[in-house]
C-alpha cells in the first residue's frame, strides 16, 4: 500500500489516523462520584469551622472586656471613681462634665461593639464588684448557652 500525500502540512497516513486513541470526557457517573466526595468532605469540615469561629468570637468578646476594664481602672486612679452607669463607657472617650482631674481619652478609639455587633452592658455601682461589664453574647438576651452565652468582667 501506497502512502497518500500529505495535504496541507499533515504528515498522518490513513493507518496512523485509525490507530489513534480518542480522547474522552468523564462519564457522568464519575462527576457524581466527586461530587459526593466533596459533599461528605465539607459535611465534616464545615461544623468544625463555624465551632472555631464561635469560639474566637468569645474569646474577642474576652479580650475587649479586659482592655475596657483596663481603660476603666485607669479612669479611677485620674478621676477618683469609676463613671457612673448613667456616664456609661463613653466616659472613656469624652469627658464628662465638671470632672477637673479627667485625663483622657482612655481610648485610643471609640468604645467597640462586641463581636455579635451589640454593645457592651455597663453598670457601676456593680453587682459583682465596683463595676459589671458584659455582653450578652450572639443572641442579646441575657443567659444562654454556647455562642449565645454572656461574656462578663466578673466570671472566668
Amino acid at each position: 500500500m501506497r502512502p497518500i500525500p500529505p495535504s496541507r502540512g499533515t504528515t498522518h497516513t490513513p493507518m496512523d489516523l485509525r490507530a489513534a486513541p480518542r480522547s474522552r470526557g468523564f462519564t457522568l457517573l464519575e462527576l457524581l462520584v466527586v461530587i459526593v466526595i466533596i459533599g461528605l468532605l465539607a459535611g465534616l469540615v464545615a461544623p468544625r469551622y463555624f465551632d472555631q469561629v464561635s469560639k474566637s468570637n468569645t474569646k474577642i468578646a474576652k479580650a475587649q472586656i479586659d482592655s475596657l476594664g483596663k481603660a476603666l481602672d485607669q479612669y479611677r486612679l485620674d478621676v477618683g471613681a469609676y463613671p457612673t452607669t448613667e456616664m456609661g463607657l463613653a466616659a472613656l472617650n469624652t469627658k464628662p462634665p465638671n470632672l477637673e482631674k479627667w485625663a483622657g481619652p482612655y481610648l485610643k478609639k471609640a468604645v467597640p461593639p462586641d463581636p455579635w455587633g451589640n454593645a457592651y452592658v455597663y453598670k457601676a455601682p456593680g453587682d459583682h464588684g465596683d463595676y459589671d461589664l458584659s455582653s450578652l453574647g450572639s443572641d442579646g438576651q441575657p443567659g444562654g448557652t454556647g455562642e449565645a452565652q454572656d461574656v462578663t468582667s466578673w466570671g472566668p
